[in-house]
């Protein structure tokens, strides 16, 4: 199979040039950028119609309800959706009932992701025995069963004990430990971030410096152990001169941020809307445009969708007692253009955090334009403006804080492995 008339978008070498791809099997067979020579006979011929071809995203942290919750999202309403917003590997949450804190449900999610998903789907198993950060998982068979990385989902594990020895059991297994950064101390019963803000919506808030102070215990235990700490959610301004200091010093620490507040600030819980009310909650715009800023530099490493579907029940209650979390497969990829036409950063490098990096992290071979490397592909017109229609969403649940929102940027087909998982002309 040729892709030919493509712009094509390359993490790995930052260029984006007009080009063709070759397609042998599942995998890249040759690249051509520029001067695109005619195909063989025989080949199938696809043509991109000058629009942007890059490699698929790589979404770390995507919350499924299998085993569980499958009412609120299965890997098959959650893979159809991943494939429609470009992405095609989900990294999933162990936040399952029951919890991913056993090999036989690591398993199970690996089983029945490739039974039902469109899209790869890896797991990740918990950190401590039911995620309650009391006590450390068995590691050594959940990895050897199949988990990419250990963390807790959503929960800080507040015991330094206890994340110490997960932190150091990890690094001889060679795995990553993703981790939460909120004190609960000064998290618990927030739902805001505290300041004028919160105060005049009467909401409880917490201090934006609650994620510094997580981060910067988690970041002493990572020099300790030397082990390989992720940090998922940067979201503040405190926490991103802790994050640099320890880059400065050298510790194996990456970090990535979420769709939402990269996108959000506090000012959009103004209404009440209970579909903007996420962990951690939205900053300041301050604190946005310096994460964004931060994304832009490589101090913040990679984007992540932070998918938590929720049904209507969850949600149609007063903002305190909502559920906590959205959904964003289906909307990162649009989310995120927009630091590309802000002029932020162009789009090799987006999706060098959207891609490249998350591969990098767990040892992937996507992310990449290059001979060898997974046919996983996104074909994509970064100009295309359209509404967001929550209900027209592929997930089952629909708690989106960009419904009726204009955007830009259009997921045109997706391929996985050289298959076509998702082609938009074809549904109409």
């Amino acid at each position: 199979m040729i892709l030919t008339n493509a712009r094509l978008i390359d993490p790995a070498s930052g260029r984006d040039a007009p080009g063709a791809l070759w397609i042998e099997g599942d995998r890249i067979a040759d690249v051509a950028f520029g001067a695109q020579p005619a195909p063989p006979e025989g080949a199938t011929v696809i043509d991109c119609g000058g629009h942007a071809l890059a490699p698929g995203i790589v979404d770390v942290g995507v919350s499924v309800g299998e085993p569980g919750a499958r009412h609120r999202e299965s890997f098959r309403s959650a893979g159809r959706a991943a494939a429609a917003g470009g992405v095609t590997t989900m990294v999933v949450q162990p936040d399952t009932d029951p919890c991913a804190d056993d090999p036989a449900i690591v398993q199970f999610i690996a089983r029945r992701a490739a039974e039902a998903s469109p899209v790869r789907a890896l797991p990740m198993a918990a950190l401590t025995k039911g995620r309650r950060g009391l006590e450390m998982a068995e590691l050594g068979l959940l990895r050897d069963a199949g988990a990419v990385a250990f963390t807790d989902a959503g929960n800080t594990v507040a015991d330094a004990r206890v994340m110490r020895r997960c932190l150091t059991y990890a690094r001889t297994l060679g795995a990553p430990v993703i981790h939460h950064p909120q004190e609960p101390r000064l998290s618990d019963g927030a739902c805001a971030t505290e300041g004028e803000y919160a105060g005049r919506l009467g909401l409880p808030g917490a201090p934006a410096m609650a994620e510094r102070i997580a981060l910067e215990r988690d970041l002493a235990l990572a020099e300790l152990t030397g082990a390989r700490l992720h940090v998922d959610a940067i979201t503040t301004q405190g926490a991103l001169t802790a994050l640099r200091r320890a880059r400065d010093a050298g510790l194996a620490v990456t970090a990535g941020t979420s769709i939402h507040h990269l996108s959000l600030n506090e000012i959009d819980v103004g209404a009440y809307r209970t579909f903007f009310r996420l962990d951690p909650p939205l900053r300041a715009e301050e604190d946005r445009a310096a994460v964004a800023q931060a994304l832009a530099e490589g101090l913040i490493d990679l984007i992540a969708s932070q998918h938590l579907p929720w049904d209507e029940e969850s949600k149609r209650v007063p903002y305190e007692a909502a559920a906590v979390g959205a959904v964003g497969l289906e909307t990162m990829l649009p989310a995120a253009l927009t630091l590309y036409h802000a002029g932020v950063m162009g789009l090799p490098a987006l999706f060098e955090r959207l891609s490249l990096a998350p591969s990098r992290l767990l040892g992937l071979e996507g992310g990449r334009l290059t001979r060898g490397a997974p046919a996983d592909l996104a074909l994509f017109d970064p100009d295309a403006p359209f509404v967001l229609d929550r209900f027209a969403l592929r997930s089952k649940s629909k708690n989106t804080p960009f419904d009726r929102r204009r955007m830009t940027g259009r997921v045109l087909r997706t391929w996985v492995g050289g298959a076509t998982v998702y082609d938009r002309a074809a549904e109409g």
